[in-house]
């Protein structure tokens, strides 16, 4: 009995949606429509939360904007399109690729890539110029090296 009830209240601990009865559309294909483009929606507060999801003010009014469109007539396409051109592209959880955000994803890699290739080339440059130039010896020093090495004694 104990296992039920604690399996009831778990599954009742989930998420819950931050929709408000108030807001729910009577015609329940709108609704769901509004509940998959509300998913797809960023809440311009909570940042990495849809509206669907959030309890912000801005969250239910962009929710209730979405409802309007939708009981309005617009697309999917249209209602998330009008969205753009009011709030730019951050408001979409999964920004379009376009050439724009494609130079914000690769800007980061390249970057990090030629200061890379900029610490080697700058290290490789920094030892060269460190490394002490070898003049030839001298007849003196190869005399010297000689006795050292014990060469004159042997040849």
């Amino acid at each position: 009995m104990m296992r039920v009830a604690l399996l009831l209240l778990l599954a009742l601990a989930g998420p819950a949606a931050a929709v408000q009865p108030d807001e729910i559309l009577a015609d329940p294909a709108l609704e769901a429509r509004a509940r998959e483009l509300s998913k797809e929606i960023r809440c311009l507060v909570c940042r990495n939360e849809s509206i669907d999801d959030s309890n912000a003010d801005l969250a239910r009014d962009l929710r209730i904007l979405v409802r309007e469109r939708v009981a309005a007539g617009d697309s999917d396409a249209e209602v998330l399109q009008f969205l753009v051109d009011r709030y730019g592209e951050f408001v979409l959880l999964k920004p379009r690729l376009s050439a724009g955000n494609a130079v914000l994803w690769l800007a980061g890699p390249a970057l990090f890539l030629g200061g890379g290739l900029a610490a080697v080339l700058f290290l490789r440059r920094r030892r060269r110029a460190a490394a002490p130039a070898e003049a030839p010896l001298s007849a003196e020093e190869e005399a010297a090296l000689r006795e050292i090495l014990g060469e004159d004694r042997q040849g």
